[in-house]
């Protein structure tokens, strides 16, 4: 079936009162709400859905890949953290790659070089445990039966997958696994995943140990040996998740929680800090002003983000000067309301995320994300395993000085984020919501949120309004932005300095990302929720 990729349509929020599960397919999304219907809570239910989106989707995430996660108690009304990003090899080094011929990690960004450590399956069965109710092979059991049963492949993950197909055939030995009859499977063709069942099924039995030190963390160490990849069987028995204490400002009556670095959270919050002196109401949404205002001020966000984020194990990030008062003052006096910070084009980067939330009936929210990187990341299969390994190495720089160099066992610069909302008086839950789409979700963040706060627009409404995104090589990328922005207001923003691309039909897909929001009526309890029209998404609700 043809696709006109018509991204112009209308959707209504999404009410409930028991819970509610909001993702990129429907299918995940209905594998969340059953683990909720069976007594889970909203960390049981976001590993399922995020386990069957590895089987729905696994152009954009998987068990190869890895997964952040910020929980809410609604009983303490306290938030915590889940760090689930693997590592780089142990014997990885800048020199061992100049040793190569590697100047830069763009040069291998789909190789067994930018292999780390898949930190999903570590990260799933610690939200479990650490979260959660219930056994961790009755959360995975909805993802098992989608996989064994099988799945109709939708149009959007079909063409995702048609695009990856060359990357897949020529990535390892073991393509044949993530194909079907030797290619990618077409829109309404029925996919099954027998190997990633069985591998589920042993570490809902066995722990996310049956993963790193059985069958496949064996054969993960097997395909990349002789792919010149890095990890050891030893790099994947000692992963562990980390718990770090979450990062947040205040932004109008609400309090902005986003997950801290190694993540780029702290960019969306750069970026809020210096928009909250503005009365972004007494803006059009749509005009030039506004725009102008948002794009200076993200980028002056990622330019002070993409300096400091990395591994804090290795780099102390100071946030806190980051995130003070004073610094926020700097950086809004390098704003001209009339001239753009100069902008210089850059490289196409692509990413791929799945994001979901989850909010069960007694107010608990999880807000989780996973992610292989770049589409399949590296499409490297390990033999009988089903899932593909991530490309999460390329956030890595080579430059010695650079706070986010290679180091061995060490976390790159990390895309994906979370994010929650709370009331900043009482700290009760406003809203779970997270917009996927590598350097664009800190920007989705930031125009989601004045949506949701300034706008007042409900989670779908908020998700449907037209972005920007500089998505090639923030912050002095060109801007790419939605054919629905009125073309004066563009013909505006390029007379100021920006370079601005128009961007229609599929390429939405990658550069706007795909987002969703559950909030939570603080008087009736009642849930709202949103899925991002850009991508196959719902949000289900009992």
């Amino acid at each position: 079936m043809n696709e006109n990729w018509n991204f112009e349509s209308r959707r209504s929020p999404v009410l409930g009162t028991r819970g509610m599960v909001a993702t990129s397919h429907p299918l995940a999304a209905m594998a969340g709400l059953q683990t909720l219907q069976n007594g889970g809570n909203a960390a049981d239910a976001a590993v399922a859905t995020a386990a069957a989106l590895n089987v729905v989707e696994p152009t954009s995430t998987g068990i190869g890949g890895d997964c952040f996660a910020l929980y809410y108690d609604s009983n303490t009304r306290n938030i915590r953290c889940l760090n689930g990003s693997g590592r780089s090899g142990g014997a990885q080094t800048i020199a061992e790659m100049q040793s190569l011929g590697i100047q830069d990690f763009g040069e291998v960004s789909t190789t067994a070089h930018s292999v780390t450590v898949p930190g999903a399956a570590m990260g799933w069965a610690d939200t479990i445990t650490r979260f959660g109710t219930m056994p961790l092979l009755d959360v995975l059991k909805p993802a098992i039966t989608l996989a064994e049963d099988g799945i109709p492949v939708t149009p959007v993950i079909s063409k995702l997958w048609v695009d990856s197909e060359d990357l897949l055939k020529g990535a390892s030995p073991h393509a044949d696994e993530v194909l079907l009859n030797g290619r990618a499977p077409r829109a309404g063709e029925i996919w099954t995943n027998l190997n990633l069942a069985r591998i589920f099924r042993e570490i809902g039995e066995g722990g996310p140990k049956a993963f790193y030190e059985g069958y496949a963390g064996k054969n993960i160490v097997k395909v990349l040996e002789p792919l010149n990849g890095w990890l050891t069987e030893e790099d994947l028995s000692s992963h562990r998740s980390s718990f770090p204490d979450p990062i947040s400002t205040q932004y109008r009556d609400y309090r902005i929680w986003e997950h801290p670095p190694n993540g780029q959270g702290l960019i969306a919050l750069i970026a809020l800090n210096i928009l909250k002196s503005f009365d972004i109401r007494e803006f059009d949404r749509r005009g030039p002003d506004l725009l102008h205002l948002l794009i200076d001020s993200v980028r002056l966000a990622f330019r002070e983000g993409k300096s400091h984020i990395a591994d804090p194990d290795f780099h102390e990030v100071p946030v806190e000067e980051l995130l003070s008062d004073e610094h926020t003052l700097k950086l809004r006096g390098e704003l001209d309301p009339a001239v753009c910070i100069a902008p210089n084009e850059g490289p196409e980067q692509v990413s791929d995320t799945v994001y979901l939330s989850v909010v069960d009936g007694v107010g608990n929210a999880c807000s989780f994300i996973n992610s292989n990187y770049g589409g399949f990341g590296t499409g490297i299969v390990p033999m009988g395993c089903g899932f593909t390994l991530q490309n999460r190495g390329s956030g890595f720089v080579l430059n010695p000085d650079h706070p986010n160099k290679l180091e061995p066992n060490k976390r790159p610069y990390h895309t994906i984020i979370p994010a929650l909302i709370t009331h900043a008086d009482t700290n009760e839950l406003f809203a779970s919501m997270g917009v996927m789409g590598g350097y664009h979700q800190p920007q989705g963040h930031v125009q989601t949120m004045i949506n949701l706060i300034d706008y007042d627009m409900n989670p779908q409404a908020a998700l449907d309004e037209p972005r920007f995104s500089i998505y090639r090589n923030p912050p002095w990328g060109i801007v790419s932005i939605e054919d629905s922005i009125p073309a004066p207001t563009i013909h505006e923003l390029n007379r100021r300095g920006h370079h601005m691309d128009i961007a229609t039909g599929s390429r939405r897909l990658g550069l706007f990302g795909r987002g969703q929001i559950i909030m939570r009526d603080r008087n009736s309890n009642v849930l709202w929720g949103g899925s991002d029209g850009r991508g196959d998404g719902a949000a289900v609700s009992w």
